[in-house]
């Protein structure tokens, strides 16, 4: 049965046959916003769908709290990252252990399809050993802010980004009136502790106005 988090909850990476979750996906899916519209001269109404352009990153941490690795959209530009200090975006990691599907810019218009919009698949095999933290973030790059999106969460499965094989556990964020005037999410870090790979829920909204303000708070807030 897949676990529901809380936030602050913190757990170990074993499944319920005592194996470990090793090769999988982090998932983010979330809905557009539907509007109602007035119709001419004000009678009847009509809906407006509004598409929500969220953006799934994570950064890789060292011991020391430096980032030494990173995952976002290549569709950032390249010269505001660079005036920010910030490498351009990309969707692999450099130890080639995780992998970006790419950039959803609408969300589910017609309600949940059960798919998550953008998807980062992680084997832990492969991650290098100087990483210590992987803290995965959502960035709203459209209009709005959080607590008008219809529902927002992140999971946890074994499977592929079109097949999910099992839910390991699921934590769900925006759509609750402390995500007004927000437009950042950090959702949640993996973290090695005694030589085990573990996962902490963050859930915690910032109104940062872009991808390169969250990367800041993450370092000198949480990654130490």
């Amino acid at each position: 049965m897949a676990i529901t988090l809380q936030k602050g909850q913190r757990i170990n990476l074993k499944k319920d046959n005592g194996s470990k979750l090793n090769d999988f996906c982090v998932g983010c899916n979330w809905g557009a916003i539907t509007r109602e519209k007035k119709g001419l001269f004000g009678f009847g109404t009509s809906k407006e769908v509004e598409d929500v352009d969220l953006d799934l990153s994570c950064i890789m941490v060292d011991s020391d709290g430096k980032m030494i690795d990173y995952i976002y959209s290549p569709e950032y530009r390249k010269e505001f990252l660079a005036s920010r200090g910030q490498k351009p975006g990309k969707l692999d990691s450099d130890d080639r252990a995780l992998h970006h599907s790419g950039d959803d810019r609408k969300g589910d218009a017609d309600g949940d399809d059960g798919l998550d919009n953008e998807i980062i698949t992680v084997d832990l095999s492969r991650i290098s050993p100087r990483t210590e933290q992987i803290f995965f973030f959502l960035n709203n790059a459209g209009k709005g802010d959080f607590a008008e999106i219809p529902y927002a969460s992140i999971r946890m499965y074994e499977g592929t980004p079109q097949t999910v094989k099992e839910v390991f556990a699921t934590y769900n964020v925006a759509s609750d009136p402390m995500y007004k005037d927000k437009r950042a999410v950090i959702m949640g870090k993996l973290y090695k502790k005694d030589g085990e790979w573990k996962f902490s829920a963050i859930g915690d909204a910032t109104a940062d106005s872009n991808l390169c303000d969250t990367i800041d708070r993450i370092l000198e807030t949480y990654a130490r």
